[in-house]
């Protein structure tokens, strides 16, 4: 997936952009030309019968030496930004974890201008190795601005593009998290590296007043893979919603694809109020997301905590045509984190389909990590059919950059903590194969619903071992119930499947919550 990513907005491995490639050689600044979207997937179609072509890395020798420190002290001249009408857009410099070269592009009226690089464009000192850099270097990324009616220049960003074909927006608390890409090619295969296909050129457009959408124009490319993607982003008028991006994206094979991630997100979970790394730091918790949502095809609602588990592991969750899905952030009240980085505040990010997406499954990736500077987790929506060279696939979907869900059950109660210990009952010898869970369901609409003195139904099922001494119990306080259960397992290296949800009267009272238990991914000496 990804490597270091709380300093760069990426993933060391997967960092950086493609030159050189797509609407013909380097043009000087001011020159234009007509620009389409049917233009651009045209173009995208045509190459990936072309062979790849290696990107353009501006003296390697000098960008290698652009640390994160030294990368910080080259800062774009703000009023040099295009857009200064609406929301301008400032540049990210190529350093030594962004050393492949990207075009920029501005786009009105149907013309295209480039935006050339002049290292005029930034302030930094004097003696920058920036500064050696030649001419067409060309940038790493930009990022949308907005302004601060109190101050005269832009205070905040609210969507970035910076790195492979990664991007960022922040959330209705207004901090960046978790992240989107284009597309994952073959991630977690043992037997070969992922490929990263970078964006390669960028046309941005605006629009003429805050409530019309950004659109960004992509051209990515990559080994195994040519596409087109346009990005019409907006931020929402009163801000209460953050973001929200629709996404039309056309992508052709050059190549076979194993494992084809289309709409594919990223992000970190190191541990919540349960997991192995848990005792070897000071804070409860350390997330940017708590688990993946799935609003599947039969209507049904899916939550899936995350784990970091002991070893790489992909779940599937097999559907068509799902009606949408997300990593979110469920977690927030600043006591559960108490770190000055605001998890709290990290954004949730939800697939909205706004054309069918076939037969398939969401897949779950989660890789080991013992930090938190480490992207490991990826989701993302992978075809039944085989990814074959000549594929070629069109995929339109929204992107919602939120706190909580676009679109929540209000029938149904929703999963607020999980929780694990040991099996067995207080006063009596605790079984060496016998594990408890405890899972807490909240929505107060719907709690209050159930009858004084009526205990829900508590329906578990397991894929290896035995449930046992199930409970129900409401929590003091408010209206969160509380569903225990013991999970008995014949052999403690196996691993289980395990489904879980409330009834009342027969009928589903929560969502359902689903967990892969492994004792191995629980604290030490559970």
């Amino acid at each position: 997936m990804t490597a270091t990513r709380r300093a760069v907005l990426g993933s060391v491995a997967a960092l950086g952009a493609l030159s050189a490639a797509g609407l013909g050689p380097a043009r000087a600044q001011g020159e234009r030309r007509p620009f389409s979207w049917d233009q651009l997937v045209s173009q995208a179609e045509r190459a990936a019968a072309e062979p790849w072509r290696e990107p353009y890395r501006p003296m390697p020798e000098v960008t290698s030496i652009i640390d994160y420190q030294r990368w910080g002290e080259i800062r774009f001249r703000t009023d040099r930004a295009p857009f200064q009408d609406g929301y301008p857009v400032t540049f990210f410099h190529l350093g030594q974890y962004f050393q492949k070269s990207v075009r920029m592009h501005t786009v009105a009226d149907g013309q295209a201008q480039e935006f050339a690089y002049d290292p005029a464009l930034f302030d930094m000192p004097a003696d920058h190795p920036a500064r050696r850099l030649p001419a067409d270097s060309g940038f790493a990324g930009f990022r949308f601005q907005e302004w601060n009616g109190a101050q005269d220049w832009p205070t905040q960003d609210w969507l970035a593009f910076l790195g492979a074909s990664y991007l960022r927006a922040i959330g209705a608390s207004g901090q960046y998290g978790l992240s989107a890409r284009g597309v994952a090619v073959d991630p977690a295969l043992p037997d070969r590296p992922e490929e990263f296909p970078d964006f390669t050129e960028f046309w941005i457009e605006q629009g003429g007043g805050a409530e019309d959408p950004c659109t960004v124009y992509a051209r990515l490319d990559g080994p195994s893979i040519s596409g087109a993607f346009r990005f019409q982003a907006l931020r929402t008028p009163d801000r209460a919603r953050g973001v929200i991006i629709e996404v039309d994206a056309n992508l052709f094979l050059r190549r076979d694809v194993e494992r084809l991630g289309l709409t594919p997100l990223t992000s970190m979970f190191w541990y919540g109020e349960y997991g192995r790394e848990r005792p070897f730091d000071w804070r409860p918790e350390v997330h940017d997301s708590d688990g993946l949502a799935l609003w599947t095809s039969s209507g049904e609602r899916l939550w899936r905590p995350l784990n970091n588990p002991r070893y790489t592991q992909v779940s599937a969750f097999l559907d068509e045509n799902p009606r949408g899905f997300g990593l979110l952030q469920r977690d927030r009240e600043f006591d559960h984190y108490r770190d000055g980085v605001f998890y709290d505040r990290r954004p949730s990010l939800w697939i909205e389909p706004l054309s069918p997406f076939g037969r398939g499954a969401v897949q779950l990736l989660e890789i080991p990590t013992n930090d938190e500077i480490h992207d490991n987790i990826g989701v993302f929506w992978v075809p039944e059919a085989p990814a074959r060279a000549g594929n070629a696939y069109r995929m339109r979907y929204r992107m919602h950059w939120l706190d909580g869900e676009p679109y929540p059950a209000t029938n149904i109660a929703q999963t607020v903590a999980t929780r694990f210990g040991r099996g067995g009952q207080p006063g009596h010898a605790r079984p060496d194969d016998a594990w408890k869970v405890a899972v807490e369901f909240d929505r107060p609409e719907v709690m209050r619903k159930i009858p004084y003195g009526v205990m829900p139904e508590v329906v578990a099922s397991t894929s290896a071992g035995r449930i046992a001494r199930t409970l129900v119990e409401p929590v003091p306080g408010g209206n969160v119930w509380r569903a225990f259960f013991d999970l008995q397992l014949d052999d403690p290296a196996q691993v289980a499947e395990l489904r879980l949800y409330l009834a009342l009267n027969g009928e589903p009272l929560t969502e359902t919550w689903t967990y892969r238990f492994e004792r191995g991914t629980l604290v030490q000496g559970i």
